[in-house]
């Protein structure tokens, strides 16, 4: 989406709104809240743009009970009336500014998506809503790794600068090969891998 805002959109029962919105607003870094239904059952979030929720995503993933029940491309049908939805920034949002001061982004050079981990860094707790923080990497020379820290500071709404650059088991990931989501990227001997607040994270928490 260049040039654009790319959200993460989280749909949910009206008993759980309160909570998750709090959960948002207390771990701002992985769940920066965009837009909000205004009221429950509105299925368009006009912050955003003419958006309606329940067809113009690519995909939707159903949970139940934790676990992913199904996929649809249209959740038009089982829509309703007691549903809030949620847009959270996403850090693809500033991958366009990285590449613009000519940095490589490797999930993009390597035509995969970024990979992200479940750290052992604790959100705080809304609720029944809790969990711990998923991280996206992205690895870069060192020059380049500061670079890239300041130019995505610039976006706090889509998870702004990095929570950690460096070794990857001071925040409980054992190996960069084997990532919770998306895909393992190379990582070569002269770079540092550096890691940012993931969208994802809230996944986890409705899981739990």
């Amino acid at each position: 989406c260049p040039g654009f805002v790319q959200c993460n959109l989280v749909i949910l029962p009206t008993e759980a709104a309160s909570d998750f919105k709090e959960f948002c607003h207390l771990n701002p870094k992985p769940c920066p809240l965009l837009a909000v239904s205004s009221v429950a059952g509105d299925y368009s979030l006009p912050e955003l743009g003419d958006i309606d929720v329940r067809t113009d995503l690519p995909r939707y993933r159903i949970f139940k009970d934790g676990l992913v029940k199904e996929e649809m491309t249209d959740i038009t049908s089982i829509w309703n009336d007691g549903f809030f939805a949620f847009a959270l920034g996403c850090s693809f949002s500033f991958e366009e500014a990285l590449l613009e001061h000519g940095l490589e982004i490797r999930n993009i050079s390597q035509n995969v998506n970024v990979p992200m981990y479940v750290t052992n860094l604790e959100c705080k707790t809304a609720g029944s809503f809790a969990g711990n923080m998923v991280v996206s990497m992205r690895p870069f020379i060192e020059a380049d790794a500061i670079q890239a820290a300041e130019i995505s500071g610039r976006f706090p709404s889509v998870h702004g600068a990095p929570i950690h650059i460096g070794d990857p088991a001071d925040i409980g990931i054992e190996s960069l090969e084997f990532p919770d989501f998306g895909e393992s990227v190379m990582v070569k001997k002269n770079e540092i891998p550096v890691f940012w607040a993931c969208g994802v994270t809230p996944q986890v928490a409705l899981q739990n």
